[in-house]
């Protein structure tokens, strides 16, 4: 007899950044399967990692927290993951949308999720070379309520713009096509530290 092995669900959240813009369309984007060079997201590199893994893409460039949140129900929610990655807030940032407003939104997006029962990774918003000093204070600020809240709240927490910034100038990306999002080596460093991450927060589900 065949054995079968259930597949660890993962569903990553978020904006652009997830959906591993310049070089691919998410599967929300562009259904069924999304489209372009499917290294450029950070999902492929998890699932390489860990082939037990279904790592689902659930980015939509250019989203907003609150946009983001919305889409709970379709694309968090009807997946019952095992693990949920959220990513999001740079578009907030960009767009001049004040940080409360954000913080805010992250909240319920982790509550929703907690509320789940999957493991929550909460990631902190990545840089972008064009960033104002403005901008960049209120990135620093958002990753540092993002960073604190996880640790108030005993969550699993990646540093994911940590993994992509140039080293020396946390404000720049090490490698961009654009100047505003990763590269492939970019999404890769990503998925490294995301595989560890969502590692961490099963096992401390499974524990608790």
């Amino acid at each position: 007899m065949a054995v079968v092995v259930e597949r660890v669900r993962v569903v990553g959240w978020g904006d652009s950044t997830t959906a591993g813009t310049p070089g691919f369309f998410s599967p929300v984007e562009a259904p069924p399967e999304g489209k372009g060079n499917e290294k450029s997201q950070y999902a492929y590199w998890m699932m390489k990692a860990h082939p037990d893994w279904v790592v689902l893409n659930r980015g939509v460039n250019g989203e907003r927290t609150d946009q983001i949140l919305a889409r709970f129900p379709r694309d968090v929610a009807a997946e019952r993951p095992a693990a949920t990655i959220v990513l999001a807030g740079v578009n907030d940032i960009y767009q001049g949308r004040p940080n409360e407003q954000t913080k805010k939104n992250l909240g319920e997006m982790y509550r929703l999720v907690a509320g789940l029962g999957s493991a929550l990774v909460a990631c902190s918003v990545l840089p972008y070379n064009s960033m104002t000093q403005a901008q960049a204070k209120a990135r620093r600020e958002l990753n540092e309520w993002i960073r604190m809240e996880s640790a108030r709240t005993g969550t699993a927490y990646c540093d994911t713009a940590e993994a992509v910034a140039k080293e020396g100038d946390p404000e720049k990306l090490a490698g961009s096509p654009d100047g505003i999002h990763p590269d492939v080596g970019g999404y890769r460093r990503m998925g490294d530290e995301l595989s560890m991450a969502v590692v961490k927060a099963l096992s401390a589900r499974r524990r608790g």
